[in-house]
């Protein structure tokens, strides 16, 4: 008799090999047939709401590996809701005006900047432009596996998002927010635009830091007094912007600082005590002294002569002047920074002179210097102050200096006449309102909130045509702005018809009531339309407005948004600005951040460096899951580190996840869940230990999802499969799957617990292993009460599966811990050539006291738990010491003989006539079956 076809082996169709890049696709077409996501919502209906509210990409260009990364993040958490008692839709979004678009946009078209082409055309180049990359970044999203609205996601450039884009600016400039003001912003010359602060990115960049002498023609008095020669009396000012000075109209000193007047061969000079001897240094002169002190208040109102342009520099005070480096008197030109703009309103008597036109050219303001960028200015200009002997001292220093996001060159302050949002009129509502959004990581509230408090005004207009037109008029007559809400209420309702073209189509009487008279003079026609369009971070930070309040099956505001840590200053912050404005509080009520995405080596990756890593190569050779699985065991508030030799190990660990799901599979292919099922307190007591286990590794998995840290429950279900279930329990239980009667209480009980587990499992982790867990869950059988359509459709378990013992769990976790030390003694043995396979020893277990005490009470249990045929116990001292404390191992040939059947080595063989070769088990095994 062929004893081996009365074994219960494995039978499964689940292949070992996942082929996922093959097999996803075949998932997501079935997915998109069967309309999986619309049904999932249908399921869900009636439950409570909890909404993601996407920030959207730019539509400009193919996906890179922070988008995967976050778009996988955003998909967790509405898969992990929808399966624990919510109904979570998720909308995806796309940003696609500004700047990055139509740069896009002209490249491709092959547009230049000087490019005679119409405003109605070339937003049609940008629309197209952004629309086919929206879908190449769908198509791309879906592939990693995201659920959601695909179908009807929010554009930027709809015209529904336009029409209440425009109604969330007349709200804000209704209440006062909104104005029109000359101020220094970054000006980028190369995109000939203004930039926001969140537009802005800083580098390192090499310089020429310059000592410059303005001689002293008004001293009031004051430093005569102290024995200095007014004709050869000199502030001196530092600067690292040399092409700036042409800008320079005023010195500005801190008013409780000591400032020093210094002499030095027949020169005397002005600067702050604590930086004299620096700024002698730096100039090479140890030959100096000091002749008199003098606080710097004293020196306001003192006039001193520009040293190339026919014009007074006023010295005045100010509270931003720092002693941190240069020389305490601090060159102020009002047309190129925030700080000397600001100081210099405290003196209506000084001009702002702004001597740089749009691309980065001085002007005719800035005298010989006109033509030459700022960039070619400086050499020229350090030249003509040595030649004229008003260069104090030149130093080459590398500083920290703002570039353009996007085309990456170094931007520069220009003062132009833009629109603002005033942020200091609600500047406190809104860090009151970082007060009721949960934070994740915590310290997201005070960067935030540091972030509101410091930051300036928010320029909101662009000099570009790609975009949501400012819906102001202008009045030819008087020249004045008309800020009306009425007329922005009527411009919003025509883009919501025709779309923000209407504004490039029509002339300004067509958005104009019938005899329209402005409200400055009266005059009754000629009217212009703005012809600057709204910072684009202002469209994403209205889709609170234009996507949450306007969708009925969503809610305002979102439950979270979640996007890199670089939105604190970007879609985050706009999107509070934006609503606290309008008197309303937070726009969401959890805020998660994540890291940049690194290579191995924590390098930021680049195309320069090479070491940037596509998503759609990382699908094409190891699947989405394994890109998800990457995502999920990554502790992504800080920078994620990817590389090959991370996705290969994440490989590792996905094929053991996979066989652990193949093993119950294969010995669940006769079970029934509704007939077979046992109860608790049927099972063995290996069986309560294993669905104890299941229970804590569910209980920590749920609390991972519920606070947002994938890893924890990544790790967790790792570990659980490796070693609760591969490595202990599966192992152990082969013997009793295989070789016990297929319908015994036995055989049934294992059964019942694989089955458990395998379902368990699959839910749990269905939210990060998408595919597989569907492939998982349409391969395996079902109780009566699960949806066998998607494991979406049924609810992640809770951990109550058994009833917790403590002391129970202990004594197993024990045992478990012996049988460790045992298969180390069984490996020496195996080399020693003692015995083959482990069911060919003998183990004798040597112990004393509590412990032999404790082996002697599951003694019977033990040669199952360390699959070999015999155990015992003695007081004695054996061969081997492992890491359990007062226990050692030996290991010898077992008695008896192989049976034929189980392989085990028992004194039964031989005892039953009908099977000779079988030990009394199998024998006993076979009888059951054959009845």
């Amino acid at each position: 008799m062929d004893y081996n076809q009365t074994l219960n082996l494995p039978k499964t169709d689940f292949p070992m090999r996942a082929a996922l890049p093959q097999r996803e696709p075949e998932f997501l077409k079935a997915w998109e047939e069967n309309d999986q996501y619309r049904q999932l919502m249908q399921h869900n209906e009636g439950k409570p709401l909890f909404v993601l509210h996407d920030g959207p990409p730019y539509a400009n260009g193919d996906i890179h590996i922070g988008h995967a990364m976050n778009k996988t993040l955003k998909d967790f958490i509405v898969r992990y809701k929808n399966m624990t008692g919510f109904q979570s839709p998720y909308v995806p979004g796309w940003d696609t005006h500004g700047l990055p678009t139509e740069l896009k946009a002209r490249k491709q078209a092959g547009i230049g900047a000087g490019s005679d082409i119409s405003d109605l055309e070339l937003r049609k180049i940008c629309r197209e432009t952004a629309l086919s990359y929206v879908d190449i970044q769908r198509e791309s999203f879906k592939r990693l596996g995201v659920i959601g609205e695909w179908d009807h996601p929010y554009i930027t450039l709809t015209k529904d998002f336009e029409e209440e884009q425009i109604k969330v600016f007349a709200t804000m400039a209704s209440q006062g927010h909104i104005y029109k003001g000359l101020k220094p912003v970054y000006w980028c010359p190369d995109c000939k635009t203004a930039l926001a602060e969140a537009e802005i990115e800083y580098g390192e960049d090499p310089c020429h830091s310059i000592y410059v002498k303005f001689n002293v023609t008004d001293d009031m008095g004051k430093l005569t007094a102290l024995g200095a020669d007014l004709s050869k009396t000199y502030f001196v000012i530092w600067t690292t912007t040399t092409w700036t000075l042409p800008a320079n109209v005023a010195i500005c000193v801190g008013p409780n600082f000591e400032y020093s007047l210094v002499k030095s061969g027949d020169e005397f000079y002005v600067m702050a005590t604590d930086l004299v001897d620096a700024a002698m240094a730096d100039r090479g002169t140890t030959d100096y002294e000091t002749v008199g002190v003098i606080q710097g208040s004293e020196l306001e109102y003192m006039k001193t002569q520009h040293p190339f342009i026919d014009r007074t520099s006023l010295v005045i005070v100010g509270d931003h002047v720092t002693l941190e480096s240069g020389t305490g008197c601090v060159h102020t030109a009002p047309g190129h920074g925030v700080d000397d703009f600001i100081v210099c309103q405290k003196y209506p008597e000084i001009p702002t002179v702004v001597p740089v036109d749009a691309e980065g050219r001085l002007t005719e303001e800035a005298g010989q210097f006109a033509g030459l960028t700022t960039d070619e200015a400086n050499k020229p200009i350090a030249e003509h102050l040595e030649k004229i002997g008003a260069l104090f001292a030149l130093k080459k220093i590398v500083h920290q200096y703002p570039h353009c996001w996007r085309c990456h060159k170094p931007i520069i302050f220009r003062a132009t006449s833009q629109w603002f949002c005033s942020v200091d009129d609600f500047k406190e509502a809104a860090v009151a309102a970082t007060e009721d959004v949960q934070w994740y990581p915590a310290w997201g509230k005070d960067r935030m909130q540091s972030m509101i408090q410091e930051r300036a005004d928010w320029c909101i207009s662009r000099q570009r045509k790609w975009g949501v037109p400012i819906p102001v008029f202008y009045c030819k007559d008087c020249g004045k702005e008309i800020v009306d809400k009425d007329l922005m209420l009527r411009v919003s309702k025509i883009f919501g018809q025709e779309g923000s073209d209407a504004w490039f189509a029509h002339e300004a009487e067509y958005f104009l009531p019938e005899d329209y008279k402005c409200p400055h003079c009266g005059a009754q026609k000629g009217f212009e339309k703005e012809s600057d369009i709204m910072d684009v971070w202002f469209d994403s930070g209205s889709s609170h407005a234009a996507v949450l309040k306007q969708r009925p099956y969503l809610k305002w505001p979102a439950d979270v948004y979640l996007e890199g840590a670089d939105q604190y200053r970007g879609w985050f912050q706009s999107s509070l600005l934006t609503s606290v404005a309008a008197g309303q509080p937070a726009p969401f009520k959890q805020i998660i951040t994540h890291g940049w995405t690194v290579d191995g080596e924590g390098k930021k990756m680049s195309k320069s460096l090479g070491n940037g890593i596509d998503p759609a190569d990382i699908i094409n050779q190891y699947g989405a899951d394994i890109l998800r699985l990457w995502v999920a065991s990554s502790d992504y508030h800080a920078d994620v580190r990817i590389s090959k030799e991370i996705l290969k190990q994440l490989s590792d660990n996905y094929r053991k996840i996979r066989n652990t799901a193949r093993y119950c599979l294969g010995n669940l292919y006769d079970f029934d869940p509704d007939k077979d099922m046992v109860p608790n307190d049927q099972l063995e007591e290996l069986d309560k230990y294993a669905l104890m286990k299941l229970d804590q590794v569910l209980a920590t998995a749920r609390g991972g999802y519920e606070v947002y840290e994938y890893h924890t429950a990544a790790h967790a279900l790792h570990n659980f499969c490796v070693v609760d279930m591969s490595n202990f329990y599966f192992d152990v239980l082969k013997d009793r799957l295989y070789t016990s009667a297929p319908n015994s209480a036995t055989r049934r009980a294992a059964q019942t617990v694989l089955y458990k587990v395998l379902d368990a499992l699959t839910l749990v982790l269905t939210p990060i292993l998408a595919f597989t867990c569907d492939e998982i869950w349409k391969a395996m059988p079902h109780a009566a009460g699960r949806d066998p359509r998607s494991p979406l459709f049924n609810d992640i378990p809770q951990p109550e599966y058994i009833a917790a013992d403590a002391d129970f769990m202990a004594k197993w976790d024990r045992i478990h811990r012996i049988r460790e030390d045992v298969q180390k003694a069984l490996e020496l043995a195996r080399k020693d050539k003692t015995i083959g396979k482990s069911l060919e020893a003998k183990v004798t277990l040597c112990a004393a006291g509590e412990l032999h005490d404790f082996l002697q009470s599951v003694e019977s249990q033990l040669p199952e738990i360390f699959i070999t045929s015999a155990v015992a116990l003695s007081d004695g001292e054996g061969d081997f010491t492992g890491e359990v404390e007062g226990l050692s191992v030996s290991v010898s040939k077992a008695d008896g003989e192989k049976c034929e059947r189980c392989w085990k080595y028992d004194e039964t063989v031989g005892q039953n006539a009908e099977h000779p070769t079988l030990c009394a088990h199998c024998a006993a095994a076979l009888a059951e079956m054959n009845k």
